[in-house]
This record gives C-alpha cells, structure tokens and sequence, in this order.
C-alpha cells in the first residue's frame, strides 16, 4: 500500500470521525432546544415547582404513619388500626379467607385482584401474541405479508391499556373484566412483537436439518424454529406478566378494583394514611412478581440473567456497600 493511499484512508476516517462528532454535537443541541421550548409549551414553571415544595413535603408527610385498619375484614371491623392491623391478621390466618370472600374491599383482596388482573390478561392475550408473533417474523411468512401481522401488533401498541379499557365500553362500564380485555389486549402487541424479534435471530442449521427430512412447514416452524426460542418466549411472558401487574393496578384508578382503585377511593375520601397503605402494599405486590419472574428467567435464560433470590435480595437492601458500589467482589 502506497504513502498516497494510506494518507488519502487516514483522511477518509478523520472526515468520517468529525461527521460523528458534528452529528452528535447537533443532536444534543437539537435535545436541549427542545426541552427549553417544550417545557414552555407545556407550561412546566420552575419557580411554581420550587414555590410548592413545602406545600409537597407537609402533603406526603400527612401519608405517614400508613394505616393499615382496612388489611383484612377483621381488623376493618374491630378497628384495629397501623402496624397492629397487620400482627392481627397474621394471627389470626382465618381471616384473610373471610376478606377473600366477602364483597368489602380491603387491601388483601385489593392485592389478590390487581394479581390476577395482571394474570389473567397475559395467559389471555399469550396465544393470540403467539400466533401473531410467529406469523409476523419473516422466517414464517414471506415479505411484504408478514407485514401485515407486524402492522396489527404495531397498532395495539399505540393504545395503552387505559386507553382499551375505554374502548371495550360496549361490554360494560370500566371493570374487572374490561380490564382482563385491556390487559389481553395490551399483551398481543407488546409480547407478540418480543416474539416476531426472538424469531428473527434463530440459526438456520436446525431448520435446514428438519427440511432435509421431508417435514412439513408446520413441522418445521414447531420442531425447527420454535423449539429455539421456547425457554425464550417463556422467560418474555413473564417480563410482561410484570408489566401486566403494574398496568394493572393503573386500570384500577379508573374504575378495574384492586389496589389502584383502593388508592383512588382513600384519596378522595382524603385518608391519606389509609392511602399510604395502599402505596406500600403496591410496592410489595410488585416487587414480589418481580422477584419472582427474574429468579425464573434466571433459570431459564443463564447466559443473560444472574438471579437472585428474595432472601439475598432483601439482605442486598440491609447492605449499606451494596448502595454506596462498593464491596463487591472482584476475583475473577
């Protein structure tokens, strides 16, 4: 390679490096601008923000200390109140059945509602999101028709489920069941998208294996490609069974019942530590699904997740290193 060539190469990636730099430097600004305007547009004042903070800070200290009086129907009816409520339930089991049974809203019941809204919406919407996620990859239908699979998914996409539950209004007002819809609904796009992208990535030895035997198409996407993706899919399920659990208590604000519809009746009634409740049995409902899910996508899918279990999770938080980085462990 001549001294002229390799100069006139050294140039080329030099131009290419200060394009970069160019594109970037006019994307952050473009960033920037954007935000300053938009904040204005939207009205978004920093002296109103920074005026209220006191009037925020005496606000959520009126949410303390939670009140936990409505946990089950037997602390709801002997007016056993706080922390108390909760060492009561506990000693008495019998009395989260009776709150399961009874048409009174109480917190356990709000929990186990949200818990299968999130459920029932995913095992609802997982084979429609499968059917469509298969056909929409390009390995099971042929360009340009896969497309119109893709397109369906797309357009669920662009409707949050608070948005669908509004549009299964021929089937009744917002309700559980609306929500089970919403949620199944929300599913199809969402998880049937994650499935199209799994199946784009597969190998293709095991298919031209499977073809070489005379199988059928069928056959062939079932034995050939979806057996790659199987521990996959199962592993995405269950990320948006996480999501579902969060859709679902968002649903309840509108109407669906569980936890978010607790949290709306208490706030208008302005018992802000029943309300704070609420707030703290929304964190334990959903870490608890988290923890869950992540543990078993662990087992599943090794190569990309480290799981933990909820034990060491909870001594992770006790653990002031964890926190502040340090302390881990550096051997390798």
């Amino acid at each position: 390679m001549s001294l002229r060539s390799l100069d006139e190469q050294l140039a080329t990636l030099e131009r290419s490096r200060r394009i970069k730099q160019g594109l970037t430097l006019l994307g952050l600004i473009a960033i920037l601008l954007t935000t300053y305007f938009g904040l204005g547009f939207v009205r978004f004042e920093v002296d109103e923000i920074v005026a209220g903070i006191p009037g925020f800070l005496e606000f959520v200290a009126a949410f303390f200390p939670p009140n936990f009086e409505a946990f089950t129907l037997y602390t709801k009816n002997n007016g056993i109140t706080g922390l108390d409520a909760l060492r009561a339930s506990f000693a008495n089991p019998g009395s989260f059945g009776e709150s399961l049974a009874s048409e009174r809203l109480t917190l356990v019941k709000a929990s186990v509602v949200t818990l299968l809204l999130g459920f029932l919406g995913t095992v609802l919407g997982f084979l429609p999101a499968l059917l469509f996620g298969v056909l929409g990859s390009e390995q099971v239908t042929p360009f340009p028709f896969n497309f119109i699979f893709r397109g369906v998914m797309s357009a669920i996409r662009a409707i949050p489920a608070i948005v669908w539950i509004f549009l299964f209004v021929p089937f009744g007002p917002p309700s559980q069941a609306t929500a089970v819809l919403a949620i199944a609904t929300d599913t199809i796009g969402n998880l049937g998208r994650l499935f199209t992208d799994e199946l784009e990535e597969i190998e293709e030895g095991p298919i031209e294996a499977i073809e070489s035997t005379g199988a059928s198409r069928t056959q062939t996407v079932g034995f050939g490609m979806l057996s790659q993706v199987s521990r996959s899919y199962i592993a995405w399920t269950l990320y948006i069974l996480e999501i579902n659990t969060r859709i679902a208590i968002s649903l309840g604000v509108v109407g669906a019942g569980g936890l978010g519809l607790y949290i709306r009746n208490q706030q208008d009634l302005l018992q802000f530590q029943n309300t704070a409740a609420g707030i703290v049995m929304v964190f334990v409902v959903v870490l608890s699904i988290e923890l869950l899910s992540s543990r078993i996508r662990a087992r599943l899918r090794p190569g990309e997740h480290e799981g933990k279990g909820i034990v060491e999770s909870l001594r992770d938080l006790a653990n002031p290193g964890k926190w502040l980085g340090v302390g881990r462990d550096r051997a390798k």
